[in-house]
């Protein structure tokens, strides 16, 4: 048997829901697309549109979490490419503050989320 599998989304869990959709319209653009409540109020699943692609990403606030996740030392994170003035699109995260890491040899950079998450940002072209 072949299996074909296809992206669909890509999951980080966030301490305060509303401050990390904020950051990711502000930050980047996506949108919310659909949510999810579970019906205790348990948990909330946002899965976040670019408006171009298929792929989402989901956003899970869980109720009784009340301290930040650990991280840790495993290097994930999720690549977006952007189009327009790229150091344009650069210096306006640096204004937001969460421009974390950037290689200008490779000419790259990455910003991180409310919640510590990086996202790499790349250009368009």
């Amino acid at each position: 048997m072949e299996i074909k599998g296809r992206f669909e989304h890509f999951n980080f869990n966030v301490l305060n829901l509303e401050k990390s959709l904020e950051f990711y319209d502000k930050a980047l653009g996506l949108k919310e697309a659909r949510r999810k409540v579970a019906q205790d109020g348990s948990f909330i699943l946002v899965y976040l549109t670019d408006g171009v692609t298929g792929f989402s990403l989901e956003l899970t606030w869980i109720r009784d979490r009340k301290e930040p996740y650990n991280l840790g030392d495993n290097e994930i994170h999720i690549c977006l490419r952007v189009p327009g003035d790229y150091d344009e699109t650069r210096k306006y995260h640096k204004e937001m503050g969460c421009v974390c890491y950037e290689n200008t040899d490779m000419g790259l950079y990455f910003i991180n989320d409310p919640d510590g998450y990086w996202i790499e940002v790349l250009p368009l072209k």
